[in-house]
């Protein structure tokens, strides 16, 4: 009596078929990402208006017939490059402000001398936006602006607007702006006075490398950058998530140094002494009072941010001077409400909602 063969499972081969085709597909895919030139950014139409030191003035060329009467001065946090606004056709905040009619102006930051290593609140706040601001209004001929902040650019915008009550700032729109400084937990305690001499630093140093920077954003998250790599493994054969990949990758990679004042300042009148959460921050003389902004204000924040935590952020809004203010809370990270399919999706609308009737 002979014994029949086993049959073999056509789904266990097919599955192993599937596997092996996938391994193929990610090596191949894999050579391609390292043989392959970084995805262009910041590619939309643009003048450079004006260039002073770190600072650089950007106005984008119209994408609209027609378009509003105020326009809109897009203020990058000084860590970063301000191309975040404008990362791909289609991933744009910029370009899809130009195609909703909007003029927009953006001012991004280069790397400061080792001669701007004194640069200070005062000079970002009461000297760099006020001339980007004299020279929109040359280019459009028009008196108000609305400023669009971002993070520490947010808070350099508050700074500007709330020392200039009346002045030509149309609107004001923050982005995951943190004002209580002492629930940034994980930044105080990477910051701790007790065992961090900023002093000794910025004395040394003079201008703080991006090392030190990216320090304390991964200290945030120890873990993130092993997980982003493998989520990319797992991705590798999907062309539009890699392209995505490698764009936040290059900008979040793309830190800037600081200047040693301004980072001395941000340490310990911010994160140790949280003057402007209690009104005694003092930038050109002045005392800087939020509840002197009493114009529009919009502030957009995320749900789970890691880096502006919503227990930082959610203070401004009751702050602000104004009768017309809201905030927004979204779900996602601290660069997902500004840029990525959840910003694409709801927080760009809004904001075009928002910003129409108040840019005639």
């Amino acid at each position: 009596m002979t014994t029949a063969a086993p049959q073999s499972d056509p789904s266990v081969a097919a599955r192993i078929q599937s596997e092996v085709q996938r391994a193929i597909q990610r090596n191949i895919k894999g050579v391609e990402y390292f043989t392959s030139p970084a995805p262009a950014v910041g590619s939309t139409p643009k003048d450079v208006l004006h260039v002073r030191g770190t600072m650089n003035l950007y106005h984008y060329h119209p994408l609209a017939g027609e378009v509003y009467r105020v326009a809109v001065l897009l203020v990058m946090a000084p860590t970063n490059r301000a191309y975040v606004f404008d990362m791909a056709p289609g991933q744009s905040l910029v370009e899809f402000l130009l195609k909703r009619g909007y003029d927009v102006f953006a001012l991004d930051w280069a790397p400061p001398r080792p001669d701007e290593k004194k640069l200070q609140f005062d000079d970002y706040a009461l000297d760099f936006i006020p001339d980007a601001i004299r020279r929109i209004q040359i280019e459009t001929g028009e008196p108000d602006v609305t400023i669009l902040g971002y993070c520490a650019g947010g808070i350099l915008s508050l700074i500007y607007t709330s020392l200039n009550a009346g002045g030509p700032v149309r609107n004001l729109v923050c982005f995951t702006t943190p004002i209580d400084f002492h629930q940034m937990t994980l930044f105080r305690n990477w910051s701790d006075e007790r065992h961090f001499d900023v002093d000794k630093l910025v004395d040394s140093l003079g201008n703080v490398p991006p090392e030190v920077v990216t320090a304390g954003f991964d200290m945030l998250r120890p873990a993130s950058r092993v997980f982003a790599q493998i989520n990319l493994w797992d991705n590798i054969w999907n062309d539009e998530y890699v392209k995505s990949y490698r764009m936040f990758d290059r900008w979040g990679a793309d830190t800037l140094p600081l200047p040693g004042e301004y980072f001395r300042q941000m340490i310990k009148d911010l994160l140790w002494r949280n003057k402007l959460h209690n009104n005694e921050l003092v930038v050109g003389g002045r005392k800087v009072n939020l509840s002197n902004i009493k114009i529009p204000m919009l502030h957009a924040v995320a749900e789970h941010d890691h880096i502006a935590p919503y227990e930082a952020t959610k203070h401004l809004i009751p702050k602000i001077g104004s009768a017309d203010k809201e905030e927004i809370v979204f779900k996602g990270g601290h660069v997902s409400v500004i840029a990525g399919a959840n910003a694409i999706r709801r927080l760009w609308p809004k904001l075009d909602n928002w910003l129409g009737v108040r840019s005639t």
